[in-house]
């Protein structure tokens, strides 16, 4: 199997690709700078070198077109504005999705946020309003795409705490928090259960290990 990650270079993207090279899969990982390729080296991915904010659509086609899923783990980041949180949450999300639908492929995961599915209240930071609004459009799109198989994940609050294997991954959760190490531990899972295609899913830490929480959530 052979997976390409948008945003290869966060934080949960490097563990997913450790995850998937450690099983023996293929994984690629588009980045914007060189200087980011070391990093997924190390965790056994293919670095793509290719900036969802100014490339074109048959670009990131050309990257995808040997793919089996793809994972959308991108984002502008912290210290970023609301421009660029409309720029890459958004655009550079939808340009993904249209790539990976130009080319055929079918898995796609998407790394959403936990609040994208309601306006948010107007005492929200005005950046944060942007992100979710952002995160909000990109699933609305990815939703509209029948001829993908998607899945979009919202987690709650991330942590860099060691991972513990347990969680809660359901329409609605309630707000907590998780730590990255189960955030792509349960991507991976989710590549793995096809019957997870056309869900959204929110996920917290809890007490069902992951992969009978994506057995649970597929059934």
């Amino acid at each position: 199997m052979r997976t390409v990650i948008a945003g290869g270079h966060g934080r949960i993207a490097l563990r997913l690709e450790q995850l998937l090279s450690s099983r023996g899969d293929q994984v690629a990982g588009l980045i914007r700078k060189p200087e980011q390729a070391g990093a997924l080296l190390a965790a056994g991915a293919e670095p793509v070198i290719c900036d969802l904010e100014s490339a074109a659509v048959a670009d990131v086609s050309r990257h995808l077109a040997d793919a089996d899923a793809v994972v959308f783990a991108a984002g502008a980041g912290p210290g970023s504005g609301e421009a660029r949180k409309d720029s890459m949450d958004r655009a550079g999300a939808e340009l993904f999705t249209e790539a990976a639908e130009r080319v055929g492929v079918r898995r796609y995961l998407m790394l959403s946020s936990m609040g994208a599915d309601r306006e948010p209240p107007p005492e929200t930071d005005p950046v944060f309003a942007a992100y979710l609004r952002a995160k909000a459009a990109a699933d609305a799109d990815l939703r509209a795409r029948d001829r993908l198989e998607w899945t979009i994940l919202r987690p709650g609050r991330l942590t860099d705490d060691p991972g513990t294997g347990l969680v809660r991954l359901a329409p609605r959760t309630g707000r907590s928090e998780i730590p990255r190490d189960d955030v792509a531990a349960v991507l991976l899972a989710l590549l793995d259960e096809p019957r997870t295609a056309g869900l959204t899913l929110e996920l917290v830490s809890g007490d069902t290990p992951v992969t009978e929480a994506v057995s649970a959530a597929a059934a």
